[in-house]
């Protein structure tokens, strides 16, 4: 059953005759609405119109507020067991040595271990662009150093001073 966020309850229905359901879903049949409103108010909830464009238009006796409650519950609660990528990235220069490069490589495959997608990243300062070629070089060396642990989503592509590949976990367990 969807309701929308803008509901006719209780004295705001419109509609002369309703097909009334009550609390546990039975059909109590066609009637007029101020009739189905005092059969609402005896029994302490809300008539809620649920399917406005129906011929007749279906009501339902429920407790609006902890209805609404529930609603807002459920969504937090699937809001809250949505999974978020996380795109984790590390930059490196033309110029790094190699005690740099095994650091960085070192946080790259900490970082897939822990099931995070990771964009390596060549930045070329100033005229280091010339040399596109080292910079694909180096993208490999990573590529080939975290294979066991990674697979290539995106192949090295150049984005203005910079180029790129991202590499995503073979086994997201973790996380």
């Amino acid at each position: 059953m969807c309701i929308s966020d803008k509901v006719a309850k209780n004295n705001e229905i419109k509609a002369r005759k309703v097909l009334v359901i009550d609390q546990e879903g039975n059909k109590l049949g066609e009637m007029p609405t101020k009739e189905a409103l005092k059969l609402a108010e005896q029994s302490g909830v809300d008539l809620v119109l649920v399917a406005p464009e129906a011929k007749p238009p279906v009501a339902r006796m429920m407790d609006y507020g902890k209805y609404i409650y529930e609603k807002e519950k459920k969504e937090k609660l699937a809001k809250k067991k949505q999974k978020k990528q996380v795109l984790k990235e590390m930059k490196f220069r033309l110029r790094i040595d190699d005690h740099d490069f095994n650091t960085k490589l070192k946080k790259i495959r900490e970082f897939l271990e822990d099931g995070y997608k990771v964009r390596a990243v060549i930045m070329f300062l100033g005229r280091d662009i010339l040399f596109k070629e080292k910079g694909k070089e180096i993208l490999d060396k990573v590529v080939s150093q975290t294979s066991d642990i990674a697979k290539v989503s995106r192949g090295a592509k150049l984005l203005g001073k910079d180029m790129d590949i991202i590499l995503e976990p073979i086994n997201e367990e973790k996380k």
